[in-house]
C-alpha cells in the first residue's frame, strides 16, 4: 500500500540493488529532513537504534555511524554502518546519497555492514505539489553468515516499513 520494492542483481557486489518507490504526502524538503542524518531520523525509524555524526564537512555532508536492530527474530544480528552522506538539490527536488567507509573499530555485539552507493530521490508530483515521489536505491551488504532468502525478506519488509513509519512521522 505504501511502497513498491523491486530488486535486481547489483553491479557493485554479489547481492542485490533494491529500488523502493512510493508517494508521500509532504514536500521534498520536509521528507528529506526526516531521512538524512540528523535529529529526526532516530525519532521515527524503528530499525535504527543509534546514530552519531562523526565528522561534518559542510552543512549537508558528513560521516555518520549508526546501528540497526536485529531482524527476523535476531537471525540477522544487529548491524553497524559507517557512511559518508551527502544531501543536495536535484532538479525540482532533493537527493540524499551515501556510501559506507572503512572507518574506525567495530563496536562489540555488532556486525559491520557495508552500503554500496545508495540514494534517495525526492521530487514533488507535478499534478499535486503537496505530495512527493520518494525513490530509494539501496545496495546493502549485511555481511556475516546469512542466507540470501533471509536478507531478501528483511530488505523488502524493512523498505516497506520505512515508508509507513516515515508517513506516520510526517503527520506529527
Amino acid at each position: 500500500k505504501d511502497a513498491t520494492v523491486w530488486r535486481k542483481p547489483s553491479e557493485e557486489f554479489s547481492g542485490y540493488l533494491y529500488k523502493a518507490q512510493g508517494v508521500v504526502e509532504d514536500v521534498p524538503n520536509r521528507i528529506v529532513d526526516h531521512i538524512r542524518p540528523g535529529p529526526y531520523r532516530l525519532y521515527w525509524d524503528s530499525l535504527m537504534t543509534t546514530m552519531d555524526i562523526m565528522e561534518t564537512f559542510e552543512e549537508n555532508c558528513c560521516v555518520m555511524r549508526y546501528t540497526t536492530a536485529g531482524q527476523l527474530w535476531n537471525i540477522i544480528a544487529p548491524r553497524e554502518f559507517v557512511d559518508f552522506s551527502y544531501t543536495t538539490s536535484y532538479e525540482d527536488g532533493l537527493l540524499t546519497c551515501g556510501i559506507s567507509l572503512e572507518y574506525g573499530e567495530v563496536r562489540p555485539n555488532f556486525v559491520r555492514g557495508f552500503n554500496h552507493p545508495c540514494g534517495w530521490f525526492c521530487v514533488p508530483l507535478k499534478d499535486c505539489p503537496s505530495h512527493s515521489l520518494l525513490t530509494g536505491y539501496i545496495q546493502t551488504e549485511l555481511r556475516g553468515m546469512l542466507p540470501q532468502s533471509a536478507v531478501d525478506t528483511a530488505m523488502s519488509s524493512t523498505l516497506t516499513n520505512f515508508y509507513s513509519d516515515l508517513k506516520k512521522a510526517l503527520k506529527t
